[in-house]
C-alpha cells in the first residue's frame, strides 16, 4: 500500500481546504469524517474501513461543481486507493 502517496494527498487536500472559504457545514462535516477514515487506514492498529473508496466518490460527487480543486484532490486520492486494491 502507497501510505507515503496517501500521505501526501491527504496533505495536498488539507491544504486546500485550508485554501477553500466557501465549503458549506456538510462538505466541512463530509470531509472531516473522509479524513478520520483516511487517518484509520493508515493506522496500523486499527481496522480498515470498508467504505473508505465509497466516502472518497460521494465526496467528489459533491464537490465536483463548486470546488474543483478538491475534487481534483480527492480523485488522486481514489486513484491511489484503487491501484492499490483497496
Amino acid at each position: 500500500m502507497p501510505e507515503q502517496r496517501l500521505r501526501e494527498l491527504l496533505e495536498q487536500l488539507h491544504e486546500e481546504l485550508a485554501r477553500t472559504q466557501s465549503v458549506d457545514e456538510m462538505g466541512r462535516e463530509m470531509l472531516a469524517r473522509l479524513r478520520a477514515d483516511i487517518q484509520k487506514f493508515l493506522d496500523p492498529t486499527q481496522e480498515n474501513p470498508e467504505s473508505l473508496l465509497e466516502r472518497v466518490q460521494a465526496a467528489i460527487d459533491y464537490f465536483e461543481a463548486k470546488h474543483p480543486a478538491i475534487t481534483a484532490a480527492l480523485s488522486q486520492m481514489l486513484r491511489t486507493l484503487s491501484n492499490a486494491g483497496i
